[in-house]
């Protein structure tokens, strides 16, 4: 429920781990435990509905909503809360070894992992329900073309600007450049822009300028499904991408380096040191408590080439396929989850955005930031893609990014990411 935007390499991980289970079957014998430590993977026994969420504010809110439910409808409801990082391999785990919760939040990335594992259910969700949400959240949560969770917050990065730095908001990564680099000259600044990169790279971050420059991850087809063959990596438009990430680069304008990372770069803005800072709306908070007067606009592109698309990432609610409670959990996920009510209570806990029109619309007006973080997402951004095939994409793209901002040559390092990538994805 919190940002997975320094977790998707570990996730690679996890589901690279998952797709092992998957081809060698069952689980251990062994008793599991609940106590949500990362050691056994808790059971499933008990109660009549077991939800699983992740740690943070969210887990704490989806335990009061899980207890309301509960009260509400007269049936026990148990809502364990597990390390986030953690959670997609123990649910995977549990579901191979025939004892998974019934309902797991996860996010929709997930989906193509746990459908090949036929660990999650397709969810029946009536119109009137579906036309509640958000277009593209729907969209993230719909796997060859059966629709697999409810979508109950959604995330992208923007642009954050300290006004008393940076008034206008820039037209073009070109124009940020130089107004960073301005406030930088005037004695204001001490860096044009805090955009995390990090020693390994980080493709969730640099998508927007990936995607300006003509790359793409995978292919669509016009139903919008995603086409492990037709992999963006390699391509000319992801060499023209990366030969304009270079320019910005250390051996560049030296605006974007190895050393900013999701750590630091937070602390760069926060203490008035730059007047740009892309981030996500889990860092609204943060900012607001540091006094900072800001605007939200979307992360801008290169002049001429195409719009910068930050990835959309949905957190939503499955059915798990071996729960013992399926068509309770059905009822939760599709009737209860999918409230505005309960949109409102989860947004109050994370201050993601609401996934739910009417939640957003009621939100939106005290918090101008977070919808100005949704209009951007719906104006340019696109669905992170949920296919497995993503998990081979994010650490050789994350290590040639922080190479070519360091200074190697684009052609020949995104070249060689592309032949890891292949390689990985046929393992």
């Amino acid at each position: 429920m919190r940002t997975r935007a320094r977790t998707f390499r570990a996730a690679g991980a996890v589901l690279a781990a998952s797709l092992v289970l998957a081809a060698c079957g069952g689980g251990s014998d062994d008793d599991t435990s609940s106590s949500g430590d990362g050691g056994d993977t808790p059971s499933a026994s008990g109660g009549d509905l077991l939800i699983w969420v992740g740690d943070g504010p969210g887990g704490d809110a989806t335990t009061e909503i899980g207890k309301a439910f509960g009260e509400e409808n007269g049936v026990n409801v148990k809502v364990e809360v597990l390390p986030g990082a953690e959670l997609q391999a123990n649910f995977v785990t549990a579901a191979q070894a025939g004892d998974p919760p019934d309902v797991v939040m996860g996010a929709h990335d997930w989906i193509g992992n746990l459908v090949q594992n036929g660990t999650i259910d397709p969810i029946q969700i009536p119109e009137t329900v579906s036309s509640t949400i958000q277009p593209l959240a729907m969209e993230a949560v719909t796997f060859d073309g059966q629709t697999y969770g409810m979508p109950y917050t959604m995330n992208n990065i923007v642009l954050i600007r300290n006004t008393d730095l940076a008034p206008d908001a820039p037209a073009t990564v070109e124009d940020m450049v130089a107004a960073g680099k301005k406030a930088v000259q005037s004695g204001k600044a001490e860096a044009p822009l805090a955009w995390p990169v990090s020693d390994t790279g980080n493709p969730y971050f640099i998508n927007p300028l990936y995607t300006s420059g003509g790359g793409y991850m995978f292919g669509q087809g016009a139903d919008g499904s995603f086409d492990p063959s037709d992999l963006g990596v390699g391509t000319p438009g992801s060499v023209t991408a990366y030969e304009k990430i270079s320019a910005l680069g250390e051996k560049g304008e030296g605006v974007l380096k190895r050393s900013v990372n999701t750590d630091n770069a937070i602390a760069l803005f926060t203490d008035g040191k730059t007047p740009f800072l892309v981030e996500g709306p889990w860092q609204l908070t943060t900012i607001d408590d540091s006094k900072i007067n800001y605007e939200v606009s979307p992360v801008p592109g290169f002049a001429g080439l195409k719009p910068a698309s930050p990835f959309i990432t949905v957190d939503a609610a499955y059915v798990a396929s071996g729960g013992k409670n399926k068509t309770l959990a059905q009822e939760f996920v599709t009737n209860y989850w999918s409230r505005a009510d309960i949109g409102a209570q989860l947004f109050e806990a994370t201050k993601n955005v609401p996934a739910n029109k009417d939640t957003l619309a009621q939100i939106e007006g005290d918090n101008p930031a977070v919808a100005a973080v949704s209009k951007a997402g719906a104006e340019n951004g696109q669905i992170m893609p949920s296919i497995p095939q993503m998990a081979a994409v994010w650490d050789p793209l994350g290590k040639a990014e922080a190479a070519v901002i360091g200074g190697a040559d684009p052609k020949s390092t995104i070249d060689s990411a592309a032949k890891a990538i292949q390689a990985a994805m046929k393992e």
